[in-house]
């Protein structure tokens, strides 16, 4: 009976270890409170390029990884590069940015 104690308590604090290792972030994944301010830039950043006269005719596609952000698709020059890049960087929360917007 002692010995099937002893085991149940081991098997136990196995799981809780288990569960605590699991819910852990690591530097692939982001946590829940990351995953959210990555959404926010993104959205942030979306928004500032939909509102800007200049990149309403062009597709700019904006994706977020821990306050990294990247730009890709086409426009029509440099300038507009530069431009978006500079929107970006406007952003708070904003570590660097990751340009592969491609000039047609």
């Amino acid at each position: 009976m002692k010995k099937r104690n002893i085991v149940i308590h081991c098997l136990v604090l196995l799981m809780l270890i288990t569960t605590f290792a699991a819910c852990a972030t690591t530097s692939k994944h982001e946590s829940t409170g990351e995953y959210i301010d990555d959404s926010v830039i993104t959205t942030k950043v979306k928004s500032l390029l939909a509102n800007d006269d200049f990149f309403k005719s062009f597709q700019i596609g904006v994706e977020t990884y821990q306050g990294v952000v990247q730009l890709s698709g086409f426009v029509n020059s440099q300038q507009a590069v530069d431009k978006a890049v500079e929107i970006v960087r406007s952003v708070q929360g904003v570590k660097s940015v990751k340009n592969n917007l491609m000039v047609k």
